[in-house]
């Protein structure tokens, strides 16, 4: 009898076996923790990734498959050949792919989430230009349309990408439902607009190249000509992280300009940073834009790019100033406004 229950059991796979760090493991997490709160007994998930530490329990199992992070090639296999043994191993009656494209070779009902916006935007990347924007842009983003067509649901975070989906692929819009990122967090302290904190900008990011750290090192460089110094700019970048990020840094450097690369700082120290300074958000690529609403939660003044993401989540927003993401000299002038008040 006990068995025969059991096999009532509703079972659902979630693949991520892509995150890592930064939004697509805040995504793994944020489903990861709804999956143990539900705690349904009727239900069973599985949740398919590659190295982050994700604890089991009676209704939440966790597979493994850290390998995957080896290589493009080996993350091909897992795709084509590991990943639909493992829905017919575990009888799966559900997928939740968070990992832009489904499983193949299945016909379990499938639910795509896809977060990844290289495919949707007007840029058009060189090989030459950044390799593996090219790679997103042309390779994976013709399995991520095909997906798109394929799956059952699809899950984006912003009107702007359920749009974009709707115009690129031609799909029904019922069939995609747009589910903004939770910010859990409890705020400690709201931004102060002192001197200091007027006159210290903060960009919390990863070394890509869209995330246009460029464009605030060239704005530094028109108010160095302009003589305005009384100013510091943090990035949480090491300056090592690819050929980009350490030709910034040092541009930076050589020019002697008020930016410091900090490095990798916890939530909280980001939290505490929206609060004594202005967040500057150049990003000319993103699904949600998340240091956007944070900064916005603790009434922080926000510098942003002119872009549908941005004004999805500060549009209303009194605090907020939007500039070209082209435009160094605009920025500086922002910028400017806020040092000398």
């Amino acid at each position: 009898m006990a068995e025969g229950l059991k096999l009532l059991k509703r079972t659902i796979m979630v693949f991520d076996v892509p995150a890592e760090s930064g939004g697509a493991l805040t995504i793994l997490n944020e489903y990861y923790k709804e999956a143990v709160r539900g705690n349904d007994q009727n239900e069973i998930w599985y949740f398919v990734i590659s190295t982050p530490n994700l604890t089991e329990t009676e209704t939440v199992k966790v597979l493994r498959f850290p390998w995957v992070k080896k290589s493009w090639f080996h993350r091909l296999y897992f795709d084509i050949f590991v990943a639909p043994r493992l829905v017919k191993k575990y009888n799966v009656d559900e997928i939740l792919s968070l990992q832009n494209v489904i499983i193949p070779k299945i016909k379990v009902p499938q639910t795509l989430y896809v977060h990844q916006t290289l495919p949707f935007i007007d840029k058009k990347f060189k090989v030459t230009e950044n390799l593996k924007c090219w790679v997103y842009q042309n390779i994976i983003g013709r399995m991520i349309f095909k997906s798109l067509r394929k799956a059952n649901k699809v899950i984006v975070q912003t009107n702007w990408m359920k749009n974009a989906c709707i115009e690129k692929v031609d799909i029904k819009p019922e069939k995609i439902t747009v589910v903004a990122p939770k910010i859990d967090i409890g705020i400690k302290k709201y931004f102060e607009p002192t001197e200091e904190n007027k006159r210290t900008f903060f960009y919390p990011a990863s070394g890509l190249i869209y995330k246009n750290h460029k464009l605030i090192v060239d704005a530094a460089l028109v108010l160095k000509e302009r003589g305005v110094s009384d100013y510091k700019v943090i990035f949480t970048l090491r300056g090592n992280e690819n050929k980009h990020v350490e030709k910034l840094y040092n541009q930076v450097k050589e020019a002697n300009l008020p930016i410091k690369f900090i490095g990798t700082v916890t939530r909280e120290q980001v939290f505490n940073y929206y609060s004594r300074s202005v967040l500057i958000f150049p990003s000319y690529i993103e699904t949600f834009g998340l240091p956007m609403l944070e900064a916005k939660l603790h009434h922080a003044p926000v510098l942003a790019s002119d872009m549908s993401f941005s004004h999805e989540i500060l549009d209303g927003y009194e605090n907020v100033q939007y500039f070209s993401p082209e435009d160094a000299e605009g920025l500086a002038e922002m910028m400017e406004h806020n040092i000398v008040g």
